[in-house]
This record gives C-alpha cells, sequence and structure tokens, in this order.
C-alpha cells in the first residue's frame, strides 16, 4: 500500500503536457516527466494486482463454491473462463476506447465497474448469477487494464519507461502467488460468516481507492488524433471470433463433443482473416480500424502474440490444475493448498527482479527463452513429484518443483512485455498495448478451458494423479513451443528502456 498526496484541485498537468513525456532520443532526453508519474504507475499496479487476485484467488475458492452452490465441472470452468474470456473479447475494444474518449476516464469507469461487479458476484445467490457477474467483472477489467500502459509511456520520459515496466514484473508475480494464499485464507477463516465471499468484498477498498487517486493523479486526457468513432463491425468481429474458439472448449466435454463445437473452434480461423482483412480496409479509406493493420504485417510483433498466447495459457492450466488437484485430489484445505502456493513466489519474485533489472537489459529474449525452459523443468519436476507421491504428497515435497516453475515464470514476466513493444511505431503504441493485454487473457481463458477440460476428463477415467500428470505434462510442451516461436521477437527491448 502506498500514500499519495493529492495535488491542487484542475488536475496536475495539461493534456498537451501529458503527450509529450514519451519523446525525445539520447540526445535529447525529453521533458523530464510528469510530477506524479510514479504515483501514477502506483495506482496502474494497483489494477492489475486486482485483477491477478482476481483471478488466481478465485481457483482456490472453486471447491467450496462448488460446495454452496453445487453443478458439474463444467460451472467450476465457467467460473474461471467467463472472466477471462469477457476479458479477452473486449480487451482490443476496451484499448481503442481510451484512444477514442481518453485513457482516464476508460480507466475510472472500468475500475468502478470492476468494484460494482465485485459486490455482486459476493451477493451471488446461484452459479448463474455468480457466472454472469464474473463475466460482467471481466468486461469492465478489458476498459481498466489496457489503458495502463498508454498511461505509463505518456507520464514517464523515456530514460525511465524500463525501470516503469520492471515494476510489473515482482508485483504481478508476488500477486499471482498471494492470490492463491490469501484465498485459502478467507475461505479458511469465515470472515463475518462470509466464506468464500470475501475473496470478491476484499476488492472493494482496493477499486475504491484505485478511482479516488486515479481522479486526482492522472493527467487530463488527450485523444488521439483522428480518432473518431468505435469500430463496431471489427467488435463484432474479433468478438465472435474469440468466442468461437472459447465456448465450444469449456461447453464441448460435458456435451460429447458434439459436431457444432468443433465446426465452431475451425470457424474462429477464418473469422480472424475476415476480421484483418476488414481493418486493411477501413485503414485505406481513412478510417479509424479497431486495431492498426501495420501490427498484421509486424513479424516480430505477431510472435509476440503468439508467445504470450502459448506461455499464458500453460501457466493458467498449471495454476488450476494444481489447485485442483491440492483440493478434491489430496483432500487439502484451502488455506492449506494456498500456503503451499508460497514457495511458488519464493521463485517467481526474485527472478522477476533479476529478469527486469539485470539480466533483460543485457540479454534481451534470451532471458525470456531461459524462463519458458525453466518453468517447463519445473512442470515436469511437478508431475515426477505427483507420479512418485501420488494422493500421499506433502507440501514440502512440491516445494523444489513449485519454486523452479516459479523462477522461470518471473524471468519471463519482468521484460516480456517491453520486449514485445519494442518492435512497433508510437503510433502503433495504444493499438499494440490492447492486443497484448487481450492475447494474455485470451491465453488464459484458453488454457483454462483447454488444459481445464482434459483435467477434468483424465480424473473422470483415469483419476487425479494421471490427470495432473498429464495436465502438467502438456504444460511443460506448451512452454517448450512456446520457447521455440520467442526466436522471432526482438533481441532486446527499445534502447532507450534500458
Amino acid at each position: 500500500m502506498f500514500v499519495a498526496v493529492a495535488p491542487p484541485l484542475g488536475g496536475p498537468m495539461s493534456s498537451s503536457t501529458a503527450t509529450t513525456t514519451g519523446t525525445g532520443t539520447d540526445a535529447d532526453p525529453g521533458p523530464p516527466g510528469y510530477r506524479w508519474r510514479w504515483h501514477v504507475l502506483a495506482v496502474v499496479l494497483v489494477a492489475e494486482v486486482m485483477d491477478l487476485l482476481d483471478t488466481t484467488i478465485v481457483n482456490v475458492a472453486l471447491p467450496a463454491i462448488h460446495a454452496s452452490f453445487g453443478g458439474g465441472s463444467t460451472q467450476i470452468q465457467w467460473i474461471t473462463a467467463a472472466y477471462t474470456l469477457a476479458s479477452a473479447v473486449l480487451l482490443i475494444t476496451g484499448a481503442r476506447l481510451g484512444d477514442l474518449v481518453g485513457r482516464k476516464r476508460m480507466f475510472l469507469i472500468g475500475t468502478f465497474g470492476f468494484t460494482l461487479c465485485s459486490a455482486l458476484c459476493a451477493l451471488a445467490v446461484g452459479p448463474g448469477m455468480l457466472i454472469a457477474s464474473r463475466a460482467a467483472q471481466g468486461g469492465f477489467t478489458a476498459l481498466m487494464l489496457p489503458q495502463g500502459l498508454g498511461l505509463i509511456r505518456s507520464v514517464f520520459p523515456p530514460k525511465e519507461v524500463g525501470g516503469a515496466f520492471g515494476a510489473f514484473g515482482p508485483v504481478m508475480g508476488l500477486s499471482s502467488v498471494a492470490g492463491p494464499t490469501l484465498g485459502g485464507f478467507l475461505v479458511t477463516a469465515n470472515l463475518l460468516g462470509t466464506g468464500w465471499r470475501m475473496i470478491f468484498l476484499v476488492n472493494i477498498p482496493l477499486g475504491l481507492a484505485a478511482v479516488l487517486l486515479g481522479a486526482r493523479l492522472f493527467p487530463k486526457d488527450a485523444r488521439t488524433p483522428g480518432a473518431t468513432r468505435l469500430d463496431l463491425p471489427g467488435v463484432a468481429l474479433i468478438s465472435t471470433a474469440v468466442l468461437l474458439l472459447v465456448y465450444p472448449l469449456v461447453e464441448g466435454r460435458a456435451l460429447g463433443w458434439p459436431a457444432w463445437s468443433c465446426a465452431a473452434m475451425a470457424a474462429s480461423v477464418p473469422v480472424l482473416a475476415v476480421f484483418a482483412r476488414y481493418q486493411r480496409r477501413v485503414h485505406r479509406a481513412g478510417g479509424s480500424p479497431l486495431v492498426e493493420p501495420g501490427l498484421f504485417a509486424n513479424r516480430a510483433f505477431v510472435a509476440a502474440l503468439a508467445t504470450g498466447v502459448f506461455f499464458f495459457a500453460a501457466m493458467s492450466g498449471l495454476m488450476l490444475a494444481l489447485t485442483l488437484m491440492m483440493q478434491l485430489g489430496t483432500g487439502w484445505t484451502a488455506l492449506h493448498a494456498g500456503a503451499t502456493m508460497i514457495s511458488f513466489s519464493l521463485g517467481i519474485v526474485p527472478a522477476a527482479i533479476l529478469g527486469g533489472g539485470v539480466l533483460g537489459p543485457g540479454y534481451g529474449r534470451r532471458v525470456l527463452h531461459a524462463g519458458m525452459l525453466v518453468a517447463a523443468l519445473g512442470a515436469c519436476g511437478l508431475w515426477a513429484t505427483f507420479s512418485h507421491w501420488g494422493l500421499h504428497t506433502t507440501s514440502w515435497e512440491l516445494v523444489p518443483g513449485l519454486m523452479v516453475t516459479g523462477f522461470g515464470m518471473g524471468l519471463l514476466m519482468a521484460p516480456f512485455y517491453d520486449i514485445a513493444l519494442a518492435g512497433v511505431t508510437d503510433e502503433q503504441n495504444g493499438s499494440a498495448s490492447g492486443v497484448l493485454n487481450a492475447v494474455q487473457q485470451l491465453g488464459g481463458s484458453i488454457g483454462v478451458a483447454a488444459l481445464g477440460t482434459g483435467f477434468f476428463s483424465w480424473a473422470a477415467s483415469h483419476g487425479f494423479v494421471h490427470a495432473t500428470g498429464w495436465t502438467l505434462a502438456c504444460t511443460a510442451g506448451v512452454l517448450l513451443v512456446s520457447a521455440g516461436v520467442a526466436f522471432a521477437l526482438p533481441k532486446k527491448a527499445r534502447p532507450h528502456s534500458d
């Protein structure tokens, strides 16, 4: 938690100033930066923490929610997948809305909506209401998150941008592990008799603080020149493509994989192609496309998107499988499972600091390769642990595998965004940031849907030990694929971020 001193009323900086702080070269380093830039970073990180906590904290609470509401395994998946799916579908739109109506305004709307939906989740009276509230929560997240990268680039001078992005790794890494630990404590403690509902209530003070501080500390909005209206056909096309891909992954197993589920997933590819073609046509006609068409021709950025999809799918699937195995398989309490994941943070936090501040600037994408290979090794170690000890596995026996996996994830997370955006122009930054955030959420949604479906299928036919082993093996394989794709990324981040 940080303490911010509010600037004078009327806003601390004009919009014209806000849009000039991100320029400059080594010979001309540009303005020194916005006065409240570190406070802006802190508020943006609070939003990122809320998103990560809300994603990871729910995994630990799933068995308790299932015990409270009943329902099948598909409903368990949808409590997680509804959030990430809605976020993935709307993130690109949210980024574009930031360009059109202002990043500050969209951040505040998204954060307030996220906070309100957290209260609705806590008040849910059945699985349908909870899933719908989670989907709405994910939709508001799509308005909130894409504004962060653009805000940071607008208020920090070039020499400090790398340091600002470097703060993401440790904070996101710690939050991703604090979620299961905090979730386990809240579910087990049953504070004020709220049970699992407290995992959503904790968002309310954080969200309100982010709204109040953002309203006072963020610079005034400046619209992107030439941006006039939202590309609604583009929104419809990209949303349809994502739904066609992810919805059948979640529902298909429970329905016996009907023909329509396979047809829908196959149809997502041509719909994406139509979307790309339509974006180029809008651009040639002088309109405002949802995504800058030049990004599709940028080999390095496309490779970054593919790398992100594979990596985040692998890690989301791994976290879900571990959480379910610990509670449904071995019978651990939520607190026990959450506390076990602390060893994950013991690997992820120092690796994020090392990767972002020491190794990343000098070794660039080789740090990403190392992170994915180490994470794959850790997943194989966890696989071997469960294969040997089975349902009698203890927390201590999982420590080595969790630490190694966390270390690999931390190495990648810190420098990934800066390297991924190294090949795009300043004009493409807003669109690229939105697409990159969308891909992170889409990867997470695919990981939960695909690996979660595989886990439940294998558990039903071969038991939890085999299900966990096969899921971890698939995770390691996907991480290796991601490492291969990452060879097409830029070798290093932009020089001014060093």
